[in-house]
């Protein structure tokens, strides 16, 4: 080939050529969708909300319910303020001043009344797209402290949260406390978690598995203190000691993990499994929220009203709690969490 040749050659193949690499490499791109922005503090960020990790332990849940439930009592619209209270409490106690975690704010209003979901999350290692949520619901029913329900669920959120503050897993961890889980929106679209699993399903976030806490302190070792939902005769004991874990037919694989991982690391009896929304109870908390948009939820309770007789009354309070059980199980539940977090082992 002579020089001239050789030159031409070379001018229309050398654009051609970087517009076929360049194309390809758009398409890759676009096939793999947009990279995870991290925050070029993250490291620090971490290393910083480890200072304050600490094990789950009873003083703290203690602390959080009297803060919650004696402190401010009553968490709902009809109180406004004290929802509100709670929120700004919830906010700076999981946000950086304290345990660590950046918050982000879910903000709508309802009645003329602005509400909000708090996000506190743990970006993840090897599988960052990758989410569990941890949630819970912070308001009450009309004139109830709400100790039990749910006091005891965001107190075990906040002790989880502090208990992973800083200690990346596999997958993302997102910490989750949600507003008007309670009647008049309950399964509605002004409550929190309808809310939040509709924007996670929106933006196309892959959650894995979702763990609803929700009235996890009463127990009891009377015989005959557990009754049970019509069609479930035979699933549950009948002495209300036992922890349940609670999931739909597109949860299953979560429910036989958490069962499994709860029973090696604690002392609480645990039973549950698949059931179908129908059963009265099966619904009832904000994993119904996620199950709406096809995620994997699991709901963890101590069955509530079919052992509580305080449940939605004002003597809902601290005082008829179990709280050494209540350690014990959220000290399983953190173990839960961990094997849902870390699918490769660890």
């Amino acid at each position: 080939m002579n020089q001239g040749k050789f030159i031409r050659l070379l001018i229309v193949a050398l654009p051609t050529g970087l517009f076929i690499l360049g194309f390809g490499a758009m398409m890759q791109s676009t096939m793999q969708g947009p990279e995870s922005i991290i925050d070029p503090n993250e490291k620090i960020r971490l290393e910083a909300a480890s200072l304050h990790r600490k094990p789950v332990n009873q003083a703290d849940l203690e602390q959080y319910l009297n803060v919650l439930c004696v402190k401010i009592g009553e968490r709902n619209l009809q109180v406004p303020a004290a929802l509100e209270q709670t929120a700004i409490w919830l906010e700076s106690t999981l946000g950086s001043g304290n345990i660590g975690y950046p918050i982000t704010r879910q903000v709508y209003e309802v009645n003329g009344k602005t509400v909000r979901n708090l996000i506190a999350e743990l970006p993840g290692t090897s599988k960052r797209d990758e989410i569990v949520v941890i949630g819970a619901h912070y308001d009450t029913v009309p004139n109830c402290p709400g100790a039990n329900d749910n006091g005891t669920g965001v107190a075990g959120m906040l002790a989880l949260a502090r208990a992973f503050a800083g200690e990346q897993q596999e997958r993302t961890l997102r910490f989750v406390a949600f507003v008007n889980e309670e009647q008049p929106y309950f399964q509605t679209e002004d409550m929190g978690s309808v809310r939040y699993a509709k924007k996670c399903r929106m933006e196309g976030d892959r959650i894995v598995a979702m763990l609803s806490l929700d009235s996890i302190g009463y127990f009891t070792d009377e015989p005959g203190s557990q009754s049970v939902p019509e069609g479930l005769d035979n699933e549950f004991p009948d002495t209300g000691n036992f922890l349940a874990f609670v999931g739909d037919s597109n949860s299953r694989f979560i429910v036989d993990s958490a069962k499994a991982s709860f029973a090696n690391s604690s002392g609480t009896p645990v039973v549950g499994g698949v059931f179908p929304g129908s059963v009265q109870g099966v619904g009832w908390s904000d994993h119904w929220s996620f199950w709406q948009e096809e995620f994997p939820a699991v709901m963890v309770t101590d069955t509530a009203p079919f052992r509580y007789s305080h449940y939605h009354k004002p003597t809902d309070t601290v005082d008829r709690l179990d709280l050494t059980r209540l350690e014990d199980v959220v000290s399983g539940l953190k173990q839960v969490v961990t094997v849902w977090a870390n699918p490769s082992g660890r």
